[in-house]
């Protein structure tokens, strides 16, 4: 606890903090670090909790030197204030400290589709105001790509587990193995007394390469792998295609579950990498190896045959071995929901379509995250998931009173 009460002490309570102009749900962090030293740590959970119901969660995952910590002012001289480790200490005591109990209940229904970082926060927010929440999740636990993404080295999915239980308190009902879009379809929902629906269904097909081997057993798709890598034998020598964040989480979960030799094979170089620096920096740590400007044309059961695409050098092809082949080129949204149901529609990048404050082409629908934005940090799904709560409720207004059935 010490190292958190001296980052604390280096904050400079800036009166304008740029740490909070960096945060995508403006996290009031000066003021947070203002309770938390002066011995107010309840006031300063109750505080950011309030401004974000997964804060617990975004402290430790959130690119934080993208954002907050890369805003602070210290940079310039020193050292960053520890913004993560300090929100995550006061959070954890936050969670462990407070109640929940169900409210009075508003008489309006709301119906969510999805229980990933959207989906939760928009529950949680909406519940304390009243709401009957029902949640819908085709898993059999909570969390979407919380618990399906994130490797547990990154994240403790106990968190989830408190995080459903207090859900529950609030009143929230959690129907699990569930698929919405075809058995039951937005229009059971809508005649079943939601007032409104909102779908979080995350980003979960996988974007395949199109090159020939594809298909074979040593090659696997990434977002898959991370939702059970324990059930894959991947051999010792596994070589990860992509270069983005989900890259860089495969190939430390392989580390982790017995694969003695994990590259990455990028077709560009490190510069162009879309993962976070530090979660490279994190990946080299962990023994991954990085093989760059090297483009995959198809995949063997012995490996991969590239070609060498470094514009400094001679142009040619090689061959890469490898046990198994993890695919990790992003993933976009499945369509269950749009196909099986009218007045929604895809973009051109196979996202679900909305406006920036969440409002679909449907008539009391919402949709905020990775189905609508493709896949991005938990701290902007909050955001955006922010945003629609307001919508609902501005929605919500304009509708009939209930009248009670008896």
């Amino acid at each position: 606890m010490q190292h958190i009460i001296n980052s604390a002490q280096t904050c400079l309570d800036c009166k304008k903090p740029k740490c909070q102009t960096g945060c995508p749900v403006k996290t009031p962090i000066a003021d947070m670090i203002r309770l938390f030293l002066s011995g107010n740590i309840k006031e300063a959970g109750e505080m950011v909790f309030n401004n974000n119901p997964l804060s617990i969660i975004c402290s430790l995952v959130c690119p934080h030197e993208k954002h907050c910590e890369g805003h602070c002012v210290l940079n310039k001289k020193s050292t960053p204030v520890n913004v993560g480790g300090i929100e995550n200490y006061i959070s954890t005591y936050y969670m462990n400290y407070r109640e929940f109990e169900k409210p009075e209940l508003n008489g309006r229904n709301l119906a969510i589709i999805g229980s990933g970082p959207a989906g939760i926060s928009l529950a949680m927010m909406m519940a304390l105001k009243g709401y009957n929440v029902t949640m819908y999740e085709g898993n059999n636990q909570i969390g979407g790509v919380l618990r399906f993404g994130i490797p547990d080295f990154r994240l403790d999915k106990t968190i989830l587990d408190k995080i459903e239980e207090n859900l529950k308190k609030l009143g929230v009902k959690i129907r699990k193995n569930i698929m919405i879009g075809k058995n039951i379809t937005l229009d059971d929902l809508q005649r079943d007394g939601f007032d409104a629906i909102f779908i979080g269904t995350g980003v979960w097909a996988p974007k395949k390469l199109g090159i020939k081997g594809e298909s074979l057993g040593n090659v696997h798709f990434a977002i898959d792998y991370l939702k059970t890598p324990k059930a894959y034998d991947l051999g010792k020598k596994v070589v990860v295609v992509g270069a983005g964040n989900v890259a860089m989480d495969v190939a430390r979960t392989a580390i982790r579950n017995g694969s003695r030799e994990v590259s990455v094979m990028y077709r560009k170089g490190e510069d162009s990498m879309p993962a976070e620096k530090i979660e490279i920096e994190h990946a080299k740590i962990d023994g991954v190896k990085f093989n760059v400007y090297k483009n995959p044309l198809e995949f063997t059961e012995e490996g991969i045959k590239y070609e060498h695409t470094n514009p400094d050098e001679m142009y040619g092809f090689g061959f890469e071995k490898a046990d198994s082949i993890l695919v990790a080129i992003s993933q976009t949204a499945r369509d269950l929901i749009v196909k099986n149901n009218t007045g929604l529609s895809l973009g051109e990048n196979g996202l679900l379509q909305s406006d920036e404050n969440g409002v679909t082409t449907r008539r009391g629908v919402f949709a905020s995250g990775d189905v609508v934005t493709g896949a991005r940090t938990v701290v902007e799904a909050v955001a955006f998931s922010k945003r629609v709560a307001v919508s609902i409720e501005e929605y919500i207004n304009t509708l009939p009173p209930k009248i009670k059935p008896y």
